[in-house]
């Protein structure tokens, strides 16, 4: 796996682009990427994507081979999303004696996630099987002197003690065994480098999302400054109901919160859901997850090393029902 290119002048970081790969090309050739031998490329610049190129879109497959030409070519890098890791395990069978067939249960949540994906490979399956080992060299994260890179959530201290044993911030099969277990290292760091924090909501609470999911626990920012109530923290398209948005954090959910230092070096987000016009969440973070797949926005940032992020470092094109070839 190539990472990123210290000699680049500058990065374009793209979000979850969930097999809208016409977008995506349309996108790069917005930001002057052009086509040599079948591969997009710039000649000063290099792309970040921040996972999840699979599942939902209607050209999966496309999108793959197009990112993985980028990043095998040295033109990208790219750090892992939970759409991935997800394929890996649903994918993986587990080893004798466990309780589980494969990795991930083959549950109706389960396979309507991946179904396009598996769909769109029904004929592929070798090719398949190549794109899953391939994800398995994929970082979950990135770090450089000038910014850093995660699909959902910065966790210094895991990804400090997950870096110690793993320095190229990969995983490897007894990893990969061992984050199926929720209360396990392993399982801690996917879920929460993946798929971000969350709190409890109070007992006897639960929110339906637009997905139809029943949930529990609501997402939380991991940058939120000094907040009082869970509106300060909530980070998710569905809106927590007024009463619960005006609760107050008691101590322990307080402490249960992370804090990204505003002097910190920026760092780059996807997974969740945005809308309306893209912007920093914090001057020193921004989430490039503007539900593309959804008929929203794929969204890269242009970035040239500054440390205040600016909106109009922005750069998107809108995503609509039969896109033309870019």
């Amino acid at each position: 796996m190539i990472g990123v290119d210290p000699d680049r002048e500058g990065y374009d970081f793209i979000g979850d682009v969930h097999g809208c790969a016409r977008a995506l090309g349309a996108l790069l050739l917005k930001l002057g990427y052009r086509k040599r031998q079948g591969v997009y490329q710039h000649d000063r610049r290099q792309v970040v994507f921040i996972g999840d190129i699979v599942d939902r879109g209607p050209r999966i497959r496309e999108a793959l081979h197009l990112v993985r030409d980028m990043v095998d070519g040295g033109h990208a890098a790219i750090v892992m999303g939970n759409h991935e890791y997800n394929a890996i395990a649903y994918c993986t069978r587990a080893r004798p004696g466990s309780s589980r067939t494969y990795l991930r249960d083959h549950d109706p949540r389960a396979k309507r996630l991946i179904h396009e994906t598996l769909e769109q490979f029904d004929h592929y399956g070798l090719e398949w099987n190549d794109f899953l080992d391939w994800f398995r060299t994929i970082p979950l994260f990135l770090e450089t002197e000038r910014f850093r890179a995660v699909h959902a959530c910065w966790d210094q201290t895991l990804i400090d003690q997950f870096r110690e044993k793993h320095p190229d911030g990969c995983i490897d099969e007894d990893f990969l065994h061992a984050s199926v277990v929720r209360d396990s290292f392993a399982g801690h760091v996917m879920d929460r480098l993946l798929r971000g924090t969350d709190l409890p909501l109070p007992e006897g609470r639960s929110i339906e999302g637009r997905d139809g999911l029943v949930r529990t626990f609501f997402r939380t920012k991991f940058w939120a400054n000094d907040p009082v109530t869970y509106q300060d923290v909530v980070f998710q398209p569905d809106k927590l109901p007024e009463d619960l948005a005006r609760q107050r954090l008691n101590e322990r959910e307080r402490e249960l919160l992370l804090s990204y230092p505003p002097d910190e070096r920026p760092v780059f987000i996807g997974h969740y859901w945005l809308s309306g016009k893209p912007r920093p969440v914090r001057p020193n973070v921004a989430c490039l997850d503007y539900s593309a797949v959804k008929y929203g926005k794929l969204v890269a940032y242009r970035f040239d090393g500054e440390r205040t992020l600016s909106a109009d470092r922005f750069v998107w094109v809108d995503v609509i029902k039969g896109m033309p070839e870019p």
